[in-house]
């Protein structure tokens, strides 16, 4: 599913009317009729509600006076307050204002302090506000009479839907620029924005509901959309039936450097990961006081002893024998529990430039490319590296509230410049590719923010990446089975009960279900 900017959806709306030949009166008329159904699915008995309708001067005002109609054909007793002078509404919302008022509903105008006292009076008993004030299009915030009645809703006790997003929020931003309704629910019209996903702009949202107004279905291909929620329909094919003459060399061997004195979890949670997730094989190479823990950890893992430091992490003189070991492997995960030892990170730049298959760098293995992007240039294919926003912000030595506040054009950013995958992990978790796509995650939760889960991504991602033409994908496809296992973790056990092992528990489970023709994956993640 895309996720839209103002001007992409401008652009969508455009075609829609210009090239496809479909009024945008149609458009409104359809979003209109959405945001009822929604209404009647959320109050089974709508008539019987105190409905207040608010309606701002351009097309969301529009939408609203659609809104009203309908539901006052559905036989409910809507109140209109319009913040404009009825003779500045223009195009297709003077259309519906017409028709509103040719079917007797009484549209008061409200824009003087006197009209606020009658409108504060209607929202204070209130059980339903629709609130159509602003659209996709505000790009300032919020301010004078406009930014009042904002404030008049919020203080409403009534439910508050809005028509699109809610007024007061940009489409283009999670940031708050200004007063800003706190909607109950959204009903977004023909296809999602970026504040509705991310906070804080998605706490103002509410529940979020969308709805189509019959916009082509070819204009959301257009390769220039290039962000998008990651769903069932995306992640499916990666899942597909094995071929029944498969073997272990089929469905790829990954190697693991991982692992250091007192992080041997890491190595192991990784490992572990990348079997449960479907690799065929998985070797991990480790610090040689290391390995019987490691080796006692999982009967199928194969193990690797390497040379090490007095420290206890890998040392120099491992070079040849890693070098060695890439033979016959289909992907590489570097950095679980590797520590950043100078010696350690010497060996891991060192060895980057020599890797031929995919590489998956995570933990310590980002910390060690921290400064040092000419090692990045050097790799042979784009990496997939897995930064929380900690380690993100070493790498652009930054801030991680700069990370934060800026996250879907940094990670897009840094990816096209060093023509890597990056996996900038959290809430909605970002997959950008080198080619300027982003997949925002909808799957995980809280339970999810504890010790070795991002190994556990590393195994898994290891595995899926095997052997896959489409690693922008296949990192998709991860990051959303990740997510979805903490997710069945979380449901059985308890968000504060989760540990790391308990997503390689419920990997098996989750993969199965994504096998399935329905494609499900996990139950319903609601964006």
């Amino acid at each position: 599913m895309k996720i839209l900017t103002a001007g992409e959806m401008r652009e969508i709306d455009r075609r829609t009317i210009e090239e496809f030949g479909i009024p945008g009166a149609v458009l409104m008329e359809n979003a209109g009729i959405g945001v009822v159904a929604v209404l009647q699915e959320q109050f089974p008995h709508l008539a019987g509600e105190r409905i207040v309708v608010v309606c701002g001067r351009g097309n969301n005002g529009g939408d609203g006076f659609v809104v009203a109609r309908h539901l006052h054909n559905l036989g409910a007793r809507p109140k209109v307050f319009l913040l404009a002078r009825k003779h500045e509404i223009k195009g297709d919302a003077a259309l519906n204002l017409g028709i509103a008022e040719k079917l007797g509903l009484e549209i008061v105008e409200a824009v003087t302090l006197s009209d606020r006292g009658r409108l504060k009076k209607a929202l204070r008993s209130a059980t339903l506000i629709v609130d159509a004030v602003f659209g996709t299009g505000l790009s300032k915030p919020a301010e004078g009479f406009p930014a009042a009645v904002i404030e008049d809703i919020n203080d409403a006790p009534g439910f508050t839907v809005s028509v699109d997003l809610p007024s007061g929020l940009s489409s283009d931003t999670f940031r708050i620029i200004g007063p800003t309704i706190r909607a109950d629910l959204t009903v977004a019209l023909a296809a999602p924005k970026i504040a509705h996903f991310f906070p804080p702009a998605e706490k103002y949202a509410g529940k979020l509901e969308i709805v189509d107004i019959s916009v082509p279905p070819a204009l959301f291909e257009s390769a220039e959309l290039r962000l998008s929620l990651a769903g069932p329909d995306d992640v499916v094919p990666f899942f597909e039936e094995r071929p029944r003459d498969g073997h272990k060399g089929t469905f790829g061997h990954v190697l693991v450097l991982a692992g250091s004195r007192g992080k041997t979890g890491a190595a192991v949670l990784a490992g572990k990961a990348a079997y449960r997730a479907g690799a065929g094989l998985v070797t991990i190479a480790a610090p040689a006081s290391c390995l019987p823990v490691i080796a006692r950890s999982m009967s199928e893992l194969m193990t690797e002893p390497l040379p090490e430091t007095r420290e206890g992490t890998v040392a120099a003189e491992a070079l040849p024998r890693l070098t060695q070991l890439l033979s016959g492997k289909d992907v590489v995960v570097i950095g679980p529990g590797l520590s950043a030892q100078p010696e350690t990170a010497d060996l891991v730049r060192r060895l980057l430039p020599k890797i031929r298959v995919q590489v998956v760098v995570d933990a310590d293995g980002l910390n060690i490319l921290a400064g040092h992007p000419a090692v990045l240039k050097a790799m042979r294919r784009p990496p997939i590296l897995t930064p929380h926003p900690g380690e993100f912000a070493r790498l652009l030595g930054l801030t991680v509230p700069e990370i934060l506040n800026d996250r879907l054009t940094l990670a897009s950013r840094y990816a096209v410049d060093h023509k890597a995958i990056v996996v900038l992990k959290g809430y909605r978790t970002l997959v950008a590719g080198p080619g300027g796509r982003v997949s925002v995650n909808p799957t995980g939760n809280p339970g999810m923010g504890t010790g070795g889960s991002g190994d556990v991504l590393s195994g898994v991602l290891g595995a899926l990446a095997a052997g896959r033409k489409d690693i922008f994908g296949a990192a998709v496809a991860a990051v959303y089975l990740h997510g979805a296992a903490g997710d069945a973790a979380s449901d059985r056990l308890g968000e504060r009960a989760v540990v790391a092992g308990d997503l390689i528990r419920f990997l098996p489970e989750v993969q199965k279900a994504l096998e399935a023709p329905s494609g499900c994956g996990c139950g319903e993640h609601e964006p």
